[in-house]
Parts: C-alpha cells; structure tokens; sequence
C-alpha cells in the first residue's frame, strides 16, 4: 500500500518528522511510506495553476498516484502551518488530487492538547471544494499527541511511549481498512 506523507514541520528534528520515521519503520510491510517534499513548493499563485512548475507537478502527481495520504501536522498559532496550507492549496487546482483520496490526520506537540485545533482546521480543508479527502472519520480516530517531549526518546528521536504506540497501532489498522474500502 502506497500512502504518501505531508509533514507540516519543516524543523529537522521536529516531532511530527520523527513521528513519520517511526511509523516508517514500524508499517513496515503494511505501507510504503514516501515523505513528500512540501518545502520546494512555491508559494500558490494563481497566475500558475494551469501550468505550474515541475515541482508542484511531482508533488501532485505522487499524491494522485498514492492509495492513500497521511499527513502529520504540528500546531501554529491553534492551526495548520503556512507551509501545509500551501501544499494543500496546490493539491486543491486544476486536476484537484486530493479528491476521493483516503486521509488520515494525525500531530504531535508539546502542549496537553495534542494538535486538536490544527487537525480542526484540516478537516476543514480537506473537505473545501478542491480537496473533498476521504479523511478517516472523526470520533476516536485522532490521534493528538500531546506532552511530545515525554513520548518521544532524547536519542533516537523516535516515539516510544508504549500507550502512544498501541493507539496508534489501532488507527493505522483503521486508515488501512479506510483505504481498501477505495
């Protein structure tokens, strides 16, 4: 199973990027996780939805060719960061990728809450017009990791929080049923 990733933290330590290199190498066999690269985008211009440069093309052809898309959010200022928005609103012109496209939303942060009003917020957007994802429903299928600095080892960087990984476990096995549903 194919499933392009969008991490909307361009920090390289960040942990919602190691969040991706954890679910990387433990799907292993389950997804073919390929991170996309959102931080070559331009900004949108309108001027150049119907001919953009290959680097959006790339970017909207490996989500089109996708099963599924995974996108792991940090939390700005209670939303999404700018650079997420800008992918999203490239995927969202012209051949609109996204549309019918299986989605799961997931985040981690420092703060209690998880990444609650950012994946908010991308829920909104990703059912806008353009987009119209197939996002895995809400409901319990969240996954906000909040108090990140304590989930996640000093080290190696990965997500070790054993409680963490069992829910998370849980979801993954929901997107991919989401996913084989088409």
């Amino acid at each position: 199973m194919n499933i392009v990733t969008l991490v909307g933290s361009l920090r390289k330590d960040s942990y919602n990027l190691q969040l991706f290199k954890t679910m990387e190498e433990r799907y292993q066999g389950k997804l073919n996780m390929t991170l996309a690269d959102i931080r070559s985008l331009p900004y949108f211009d309108q001027d150049e939805e119907n001919n953009p440069p290959q680097v959006v093309k790339d970017f909207k052809e490996a989500i089109a060719k996708a099963d599924g898309v995974i996108i792991i959010t940090p939390e700005y200022n209670w939303s999404v960061p700018g650079v997420l928005k800008n992918a999203l609103d490239w995927a969202s012109r012209v051949d609109k990728v996204f549309i019918g496209k299986p989605v799961m939303a997931i985040g981690a942060t420092l703060g209690m809450l998880g990444t609650v009003r950012a994946q908010m917020h991308l829920r909104e957007i990703l059912s806008s017009p353009g987009i119209q994802a197939k996002i895995l429903p809400p409901g319990g299928n969240e996954v906000l990791i909040g108090s990140a600095n304590q989930k996640f080892d000093d080290q190696t960087g990965k997500l070790v929080d054993e409680g963490t990984l069992s829910f998370l476990d849980n979801k993954v096995e929901a997107f991919i049923d989401l996913v084989k549903l088409g």
